[in-house]
């Protein structure tokens, strides 16, 4: 199933447009924790776990994860997540925003590697910065105004803006609402 349609049957299924993001800091974590060589991956986990029946998509932001050289216990966090609870996508909190060329590596980091369902980016380098990551089929893109482009192979895939142009698949988050036009 692609993204969309996973974030739409979770919409549903909950009744729910809540997304979790996960940015554990080690900080906040109950003391039990302390010293755990999987702490971050077990106090997420836990989240996941005690929230999955509520929500329609988890948002692990990498940064977090990256800087506790955790990156490890993120890929453990997103297969857990795919399969105790399948169907409730994850889109990798990652902002990226770079040239086509290292673009494409981060796709493949945030889709390969990491297996999200979906990232956030930042489209400031223009159209080559967004491409590499729509190329990916069925994978959603999130950028700064809510908007959420689907990635799918044929002739309808074209680029959807946030303005309303182009025609590639997608949804479009309204902000300021409750709400997605779709």
């Amino acid at each position: 199933m692609n993204f969309l349609r996973s974030l739409q049957t979770a919409w549903r299924e909950r009744n729910s447009l809540l997304c979790v993001g996960l940015d554990p800091d080690p900080a906040r974590f109950p003391p039990a924790l302390a010293g755990q060589p999987q702490a971050v991956f077990a106090f997420c986990r836990d989240i996941v776990d005690a929230t999955a029946d509520l929500v329609c998509a988890f948002k692990p932001q990498i940064a977090y994860f990256a800087a506790l050289r955790a990156e490890d216990q993120l890929e453990a966090l997103i297969e857990h997540i795919h399969t105790r609870h399948p169907g409730i996508p994850v889109i990798l909190d990652a902002k990226r925003g770079d040239i086509g060329s290292t673009a494409g590596k981060y796709a493949e980091e945030a889709f390969a590697r990491f297996r999200a369902d979906a990232v956030t980016v930042n489209p400031y380098m223009g159209r080559d910065s967004v491409e590499p990551y729509l190329a990916w089929d069925g994978k959603g893109v999130s950028g700064e105004q809510g908007f959420v482009g689907l990635a799918v192979a044929g002739d309808e895939g074209v680029i959807s803006e946030a303005n309303g142009g182009g025609g590639r698949a997608g949804v479009a988050i309204e902000p300021d609402r409750d709400q997605a036009a779709i």
